[in-house]
């Protein structure tokens, strides 16, 4: 099971797409308000939130997770792993009222996705960390991800991992190759083609296809795939519209061609080498999961030298090695290329977990929705998705 299959379409969580779109006032919390009291100088303790199924498990014992146990056993910092993280939405809600109250949210690292982590940023919930006590950080990771327009500088966050979205298909029941997002509205895809229903996860793959520049997209770009993508709901082109369980469709047959993660696709292929996945010719969105330090965490110091120690080339390969998305430090190749285990080695030359260069000029980071576009973008979204 993929970590992405926990994910459900954008739109459940009203409450906290409302609150941040809205932009309450009362939310926003000044630069000066921001640190608490770090203990982590006598209190060698740290709490780490994230998704299920993201992190690297002993074969032995499932609750042993090797990279953060050596973590511990090197720093001596003992690490409370809790995979509470099912959905953004979900998240934003649980943790939101002690941050807009400037309290305390219990937790001192979260992963949480870059569009959501937008809205963090937006309102002043995370901390900057201190780079200069992140040498690993500073120097290995990947340059495509180091600037986001959401975190100029990426000062508030770090990539846990990274993935594409892309195109998913079966090359030996379609009977040729698909290149480009254009390949999708072929007739002989009619019908057999699904897109992601959540708007954050499917609008810049489309606006690629048309050849716009996602690092700067505009409302009037964002209009015109909704119009397209509305004549194909209605000429049925387009079969529905999906969370994950594309993964199904594809497998089955029922679907030849698809949205899909990279990270999924990887998974797909271990049963079904005749699934393919593609970096369209006018390019693929790169995004990330990124670790972030929310407000008043009481172990700051420690939570930026776990963050750290997972971009130490040697960590961040053997937890590529479990996760199967994009590696956001590209010095990890060598380290699984050098490996004396084959299957592990041949991880360093697949172009999911490493883009080679070709794929890497092909991939961008889209600009975040702003909150004051959020709310009339999804309700125009999903009328067409049918949430």
């Amino acid at each position: 099971m993929s970590r992405r299959s926990l994910l459900r379409a954008f739109g459940a969580g009203a409450a906290g797409a409302t609150l941040a779109g809205c932009g309450v006032p009362a939310a926003y919390v000044e630069p000066g308000d921001r640190a608490g009291r770090d203990s982590s100088a006598t209190d060698h303790t740290l709490h780490f939130a994230n998704w299920p199924l993201y992190i690297d498990t002993d074969d032995e014992d499932e609750s042993k997770r090797p990279t953060l146990d050596a973590f511990s056993q090197r720093t001596g910092i003992s690490v409370t792993y809790t995979e509470e993280i099912n959905d953004n939405d979900e998240f934003f809600g649980k943790i939101s009222p002690a941050l807009m109250n400037h309290q305390e949210t219990g937790r001192d690292l979260i992963v949480i996705s870059d569009w959501m982590a937008a809205r963090f940023v937006r309102l002043g919930w995370v901390q900057e960390m201190d780079r200069a006590k992140q040498p690993n950080v500073a120097k290995y990771l990947d340059p495509l991800l180091r600037s986001p327009a959401f975190d100029e500088g990426r000062l508030h966050s770090v990539p846990w991992q990274s993935g594409i979205t892309g195109i998913a298909y079966n090359r030996k029941k379609l009977g040729r190759e698909i290149r480009s997002t254009g390949d999708l509205w072929a007739d002989d895809l009619r019908g057999r083609v699904t897109l992601l229903s959540g708007l954050d996860e499917s609008f810049a793959l489309l606006m690629q296809g048309n050849g716009v520049d996602i690092t700067r997209w505009t409302a009037e770009d964002f209009h015109e795939i909704c119009e397209q993508t509305q004549k194909r709901v209605r000429s049925k082109h387009i079969r529905r519209f999906t969370g994950n369980d594309y993964i199904k469709d594809l497998a089955t047959g029922d679907v030849l061609a698809c949205q899909a993660y990279s990270g999924d696709v990887i998974q797909l292929q271990a049963d079904n080498p005749d699934i393919e996945f593609v970096v369209p010719e006018e390019g693929a969105e790169l995004w990330a999961e990124s670790l972030m330090i929310p407000n008043l965490a009481r172990h700051k110091r420690n939570a930026e030298r776990l963050v750290d120690h997972y971009y130490d080339p040697e960590v961040a390969a053997e937890l590529a090695t479990w996760v199967n998305y994009v590696c956001p430090v590209p010095a990890a190749r060598d380290v699984l290329a050098s490996s004396k285990d084959e299957e592990t080695a041949a991880l360093a030359e697949d172009p999911l977990i490493f883009p080679d260069d070709a794929m890497r000029k092909r991939l961008a980071i889209a600009r975040d929705i702003t909150s004051e576009e959020r709310m009339d973008f999804a309700k125009k979204w999903n009328s067409i998705v049918g949430l």
